[in-house]
Formats: C-alpha cells, structure tokens, sequence
C-alpha cells in the first residue's frame, strides 16, 4: 500500500470502458469459478483465507467460502465485494470479483492508506456448486440473519399460496398456474411478490425459507465480520445478484438504514437511480433478515453503505417457474434423469444468463458502481 492518503475524485475513477472486457472471467462451475478466483489472487501476492464448508459439492470437491483482504488492516474506510449469497448467482458475483482483481486500474484506484478492500467469494458454496440458490439447508441466506429469539412468523400469506407455488406435479399443473395468477390479479402482483420473497419460516422445505436458526453461511460470515470489520468507521458493501429486473440490467437496490439521509447519502455515490424496496421504486419487495441487517449487527461502530447489485435474466414468471420446479426437484429425488437434467438448465438460465452480450453488461456495470464506491469512501463521514 502507498503512504499517502488520496483524496478520490470523479477523474480519479478507474476506467469502465469495454474494450478491454476479459469475458474470460466467467465460469461453467463453482470448482472453475473458484480456481480462477484463486488464481487472480495469486498473481497478485494476496493471502487467501478459506473457510471450509463440512459437505462436499457435486463433483466431491472442496467447498469454500473465501476470504482475500487488500489493504491496512486499520483502514477506516472498508470496501466488501460478496458474490454467491443466493448460490447459483455466484457465476455472475464471482466474475465481477475476478474481473476486479485482474483490473490494475482498479487496483491502483485502491491503493490508499485509508481504504481496505474484502473479496467474499461464494457466500453458500453449496448452492453454487450444486447449483441451487439455497443453502445446504434449504435456507435462503438473504432472509437468514434475523432475531431467532423471537417466535416464528406464522407467515399466513405464504400459506395461502403454498399449495399453488409447489405442486405435487411437475411440470405444475395449469391449474397451480393459473391459481397464482388470479392471486396476483385479485391482490396485486406487489403483494403476491411480497408473499413468496419476503422469506417464511413455516416450511422447512418451501420457496424463500429463513430459516429456524443461523444457517452455516451467516455464521461463518458473521465471524468475519468481527475479525475484519470491526475496526473501521464506514462500509461500502457491494452484495452481487441475479433474477430479478430486465435483461442484463443492474438494478442498484440499496441496503442499510432506511432513514432518508441514508438514502439520500446512497443516492450521492451511485445515482439518483438508486432503488430502494422500502420506498416501493425496486424489483424486490421489502425483505426480512436480509445480510444487511447482519453486518449493522456486527459493526455497530461503522457507517453502513449497502448496494445489492441485481442483474436481470429471464421474465420474472420464468424464473418463479425455475425455482418452483428446483424445489420440486429436491423433494422428489427419484426423479428420471432426463427431468432433472430439464429441471437444472432452466434453473441456471433463470439466474446465469451464457451469453456475450449479458456478461460484458454484468461487467460494465460492475466498473462503474465499484468505481463509484471507491469514491464515496473518499467522501466526507457524515457523522
């Protein structure tokens, strides 16, 4: 790291031209995706911390979640890139890490005492090697980190419409089919969303559970967070997804307080097109236990900036079709093999979208909200 502080101004911004897009960066497996993590890491001298998964991935190899820090470990601005919190949108988080670490640009816009930056590579890695968006616990992480204290929600909205989301037949029947549908039609899509997404805890075995306890992922994330994160005074937090919004859009939905200067101060460092669930203007409904909620747990001391960085793929129907058939999948497991090769593809188009065009969007975007972080950490605190 140099010795001089810099002061970060919009010239000073890494460039985010495409002509020297690597699409390389990109992978066809958790194992790929990993090993070329690794080696980006490498290249540049940098430790890696892993933190071992007990249960094997699909092909028996060794599941991970890595950690790479750059930087003072008394730096008090902390710059976090997490991909693979919803498994299978780990092959669109993991590029964008990977493109970074490659990115000398980028790097030498970094190079500051007073910044560090935390690479999170596969959040669940057993949902990315498997290929699922859950964890080895059926838990959605993104609803995870919440008060396990308290009793759980009876969630009577996701029970009205759980026979319909998960049939006993697959493909689901028309009538399942038509039956959301009319929900959404007599009670209004938001709210149907809303239903399915924000995360239930009466079906261990159903869409979007939170869980009944801290899944192995949030805990071992949480552990991080009081090594690495309790010494700085702000963070930048980009979380990497995918599946909901337009094709190749990166939808920027922020995370953290829901004051409106904290929204306001989201909307200085990445844009007045900063969406916010709460405010009603995002793709994403209003969700409980989100991985925000668990770092303002763990750093009480820092200003929290959160960004989820969403990028769409398919229409929205597509990809509720793809996950309600995944989950039929995985409680039906003497499925013929043809089905469950059907059942998988349309799994990983619904949230990894193979082609040229999405992936140069996925890292256009990318440079340009990364580059826009590393600014708003040179900012003024507000506090």
């Amino acid at each position: 790291m140099s010795t001089t502080t810099t002061t970060m101004t919009a010239a000073a911004m890494p460039a985010t031209s495409t002509s020297d897009l690597d699409l390389s960066v990109f992978s066809s497996s958790y194992v790929e995706a990993r090993d070329k993590f690794l080696a980006a890491t490498a290249r540049l001298g940098l430790t890696v911390r892993s933190y071992l998964h007990p249960l094997e991935g699909r092909d028996g190899e060794r599941l991970a979640l890595d950690l790479v820090r750059v930087g003072r470990e008394d730096a008090s601005n902390l710059l976090v890139v997490s991909s693979g919190c919803h498994g299978i949108e780990g092959f669109c988080g993991s590029a964008v890490q990977i493109d970074l670490l490659r990115d000398a640009a980028f790097q030498r816009a970094c190079d500051r005492d007073d910044l560090a930056v935390l690479y999170l590579h596969a959040l669940n890695p057993h949902g990315f090697s498997w290929e699922r968006r859950v964890t080895h616990e059926n838990v959605d992480l993104n609803r995870n980190f919440r008060d396990f204290g308290r009793p759980w929600s009876e969630d009577l909205d996701y029970l009205a419409i759980a026979h319909l989301l998960l049939p006993e037949r697959c493909p689901p029947t028309l009538g399942s089919s038509l039956g959301l549908t009319w929900k959404a039609l007599t009670r209004g899509r938001k709210a149907i969303q809303a239903a399915i997404s924000r995360g239930q805890q009466v079906d261990p075995k159903g869409l979007f559970f939170a869980g009944h306890g801290p899944t192995w992922s949030n805990l071992q994330l949480r552990a991080i967070l009081r090594e690495q994160a309790q010494r700085c005074r702000r963070i930048g937090w980009i979380d990497i997804h995918t599946g909901l919004g337009p094709m190749g859009v990166g939808e920027r939905i922020y995370k953290g307080r829901t004051d409106a200067a904290s929204i306001a101060r989201a909307r200085r460092w990445w844009g007045q097109d900063v969406t916010s669930s709460e405010e009603g203007n995002s793709s994403s409904s209003v969700l409980g236990g989100t991985l925000d909620q668990g770092v303002m747990q763990e750093c009480p001391q820092a200003e929290y900036n959160g960004l989820t960085l969403e990028y769409g793929t398919l229409p929205g129907r597509a990809v509720l079709d793809a996950l309600r058939r995944d989950h039929w999948l995985e409680n039906h497991p003497e499925t013929d093999d043809e089905t469950r090769r059907d059942i998988k593809r349309a799994l990983r188009a619904a949230f990894y979208v193979e082609t040229d065009e999405w992936k140069r969007q996925v890292l256009t975007q990318a440079r340009v909200v990364l580059a826009q972080t590393v600014v708003g950490l040179a900012s003024p605190l507000d506090r």
